[in-house]
C-alpha cells in the first residue's frame, strides 16, 4: 500500500485513507476550511432573477471534478471535493447568502460540462473549464478566474526523450475526452496518436504504466497530479496554449454569470482570491499570480 503525500493527507483529511495514485511525496499540505468564506447575511437580489431564486431555495448546484488535486479533489470522508475550484463555488455560494453547506456538488468530467448546463443538472460548472468560441455557443462563461496553459507529463527519467510537444508525433499521447487538451494536441502535432480515457486519473495510471509515452493538460493539473507521485512522472517545461478557466452558467442565465463576474471582481479587489490560491494550488504551484481581466462572455 502506498503512503500518502502530506498534500494527498490533507486533501482528503484523513491520514488512514490510501490514494490509489499517491505515494510519500513530501509536498506541503493544503490548509482548506470546510466552512467557507463569510455568507452575506443581508443579501438581496431583484425578484425574478437567478440570484433571488437560489438564494431563496437556500441552495446551490455547483458541477466540478473530483479527481483534481489542487483543483477539485473528493475528501472521502465529507463527500466534498477541495481546491481552488471549489474554494471559488464558495465565494460565489457565500455572496448569494448561501453557506458552503448548502452546496450541492456533483460530479462534472470534461465530457459532461456543457450537457449539465444545458440540462439543468448544475447552476453553475467550475472545473478547470477553458473558455473557448465553441463553448461560447453553447453556454455562457464568467471569467476567467485564471489563466493556465497546456504542457506534457512524462514518466521520470523520460524514457521517450519528449522535450516539446513536436517530440510526442508518432508517440501515444493521453488526454481527456471532451477536454480542449485533445484538439489541441490534434492539432499542434497531427502525427500524436492521442489516447482519450474520462479522467485524468486513469490518464496519469496509463502513463504510470507506460501504455502512453506522454499525458497532456493544462500545466496546472499535471502539477497537482506530479504531486501526488513525484518520484513517477515529471513535467517538460513550458506550455504551447493558454487556456482561460471560466465558470460555465446557462446560456437564458445571462443575470447569473454578471453576478459570478462581479463576485470575482469583488474576490480579486478584497484579497479572497488571492487568498483561495495560496492555500490551496499555491502550496504546489507557487504564490498567487497576478489576476486575470475580467471579461463580459
Amino acid at each position: 500500500m502506498r503512503r500518502l503525500s502530506r498534500l494527498a493527507t490533507a486533501l482528503l483529511g484523513v491520514a488512514a485513507v490510501t490514494l490509489a495514485a499517491a505515494c510519500d511525496s513530501g509536498a506541503p499540505s493544503i490548509d482548506i476550511t470546510d466552512s467557507g468564506p463569510p455568507v452575506d447575511t443581508n443579501a438581496s437580489f431583484p425578484a425574478g432573477s437567478t440570484m433571488q431564486r437560489l438564494h431563496d431555495a437556500g441552495k446551490i448546484t455547483i458541477g466540478t471534478k473530483f479527481d483534481q488535486p489542487l483543483f477539485g479533489l473528493k475528501n472521502p470522508v465529507t463527500g466534498r471535493p477541495e481546491g481552488f475550484d471549489a474554494e471559488m463555488g464558495k465565494l460565489i455560494a457565500a455572496r448569494l447568502g448561501i453557506p458552503a453547506d448548502h452546496i450541492d456538488w456533483v460530479e462534472t468530467v470534461s465530457a459532461n460540462r456543457e450537457p449539465f448546463v444545458q440540462q439543468g443538472r448544475v447552476d453553475a460548472v467550475i472545473a478547470t473549464y477553458t473558455i473557448n468560441d465553441q463553448r461560447k455557443e453553447i453556454i455562457n462563461f464568467a471569467g476567467p478566474y485564471y489563466i493556465a496553459g497546456q504542457s506534457l507529463m512524462v514518466r521520470s527519467g523520460n524514457p521517450a526523450k519528449i522535450a516539446s510537444p513536436d517530440d510526442v508525433a508518432g508517440k501515444n499521447v493521453c488526454a481527456v475526452e471532451g477536454s480542449a487538451s485533445s484538439s489541441n494536441m490534434r492539432k499542434r502535432v497531427p502525427g500524436a496518436h492521442v489516447v482519450l480515457f474520462d479522467s485524468y486519473s486513469k490518464c496519469a495510471e496509463a502513463l504510470k504504466n507506460g501504455q502512453v509515452a506522454a499525458m497532456t493538460t493544462d500545466n496546472t493539473i499535471l502539477g497537482g497530479l506530479r504531486s501526488l507521485d513525484e518520484g513517477a512522472f515529471e513535467l517538460v517545461p513550458g506550455t504551447f496554449t493558454e487556456e482561460p478557466y471560466g465558470i460555465g452558467i446557462a446560456k437564458e442565465r445571462t443575470d447569473f454569470a454578471r453576478f459570478v463576474d462581479d463576485t470575482l471582481r469583488a474576490a480579486f479587489a478584497d484579497g479572497a482570491w488571492s487568498a483561495a490560491w495560496d492555500r490551496t494550488a499555491g502550496r504546489i504551484l507557487g504564490p498567487a499570480p497576478a489576476h486575470p481581466d475580467l471579461d463580459r462572455y
